[in-house]
């Protein structure tokens, strides 16, 4: 996903845009001049393929954009940023080993991709509100919600996922399906495909008799693979984490994970950072797999 980006003189033009405002500060204009930076250190971190360089940089660019956050609050493209972010750092290099750390950080994730949502008129009191008026007020966003909609899902999908002995964050999760089937709706290929990668973890990571259904996430996960033109490995790795594992299928399990260690890093070079922590991830889950099965 790429944010706007200004035009290069961007101080005229941001003091034009701001007249109508009332006026903006002296660091709201610099706030939003550093725009073209934030978009480009963007397309720089998901072009990286040395993980530790990802992992040392990754939580200083947050930072700064929590800094500029102060200085233009409810900024709508550096609050989608801090919350793709914090997504990623959460699931790329902390989950795995810290899993307490990681909860923390998708609420901050989900605390900054709502705060946009919001603005499209989900407030946080409808999303755990009345049901009845949730349904009426998300059937009213549109295509320029998908963002909002999909950060936010993503970020509180995983937040739940580490609080699933809370009974509280489970009765969340309908709310979590219902704002992806609205991605769902509006734009299936967001994201790489992203919505169809949730459902295939979604319901191939429960028994049937909890209400997972294994055809339904093997479709999701083909869907996801369609989409991505089979470039994002996470789809594979997810299958197997997953799909596979929730079948008892430990020959399909290895088979997914060995084709992700085997794949090169991509040949699209804007999935660089997703698939090298995807070949991690598919690493640590083979080291696993007398444990898993």
């Amino acid at each position: 996903m790429r944010l706007p980006v200004f035009p290069y003189r961007s101080g005229a033009v941001l003091l034009v845009a701001c007249i109508p405002l009332g006026g903006c500060s002296t660091g709201q204009l610099i706030a939003r001049g550093a725009s073209p930076l934030i978009d480009n250190g963007l397309i720089a971190m998901n072009r990286e393929t040395d993980l530790e360089i990802a992992r040392a940089s990754i939580p200083p660019n947050l930072k700064m954009i929590e800094a500029l956050l102060l200085a233009d609050p409810d900024n709508a493209a550096y609050e989608l940023q801090a919350a793709m972010g914090f997504y990623g750092y959460a699931m790329g290099f902390v989950e795995d080993d810290d899993p307490d750390r990681a909860t923390g950080l998708y609420r901050r994730a989900f605390d900054h991709a709502s705060v946009v949502l919001s603005a499209q008129g989900m407030s946080a009191e409808l999303l755990t509100g009345d049901s009845t008026q949730f349904d009426a007020e998300l059937a009213k966003l549109n295509a320029r919600a998908v963002p909002a909609l999909f950060w936010t899902a993503s970020s509180w999908g995983k937040w739940i996922e580490h609080q699933l002995d809370e009974p509280a964050r489970l009765a969340e999760l309908p709310r979590v399906e219902a704002l992806m089937r609205r991605v769902l709706a509006l734009d299936e290929t967001y994201y790489h495909g992203g919505t169809h990668l949730f459902f295939g973890a979604y319901y191939g990571g429960r028994a049937p008799m909890f209400g997972g259904d294994f055809t339904r996430a093997a479709q999701h996960f083909d869907q996801a693979a369609r989409i991505s033109h089979n470039r994002l490995l996470l789809v594979d790795v997810y299958r197997a984490q997953y799909l596979f594992r929730q079948m008892g299928d430990r020959t399909a399990f290895h088979a997914a994970l060995i084709r992700v260690i085997d794949a090169p890093v991509s040949t699209d070079p804007d999935l660089n950072l997703a698939n090298a922590i995807a070949k991690q991830k598919a690493g640590k889950l083979l080291a696993q797999e007398d444990t898993l099965f």
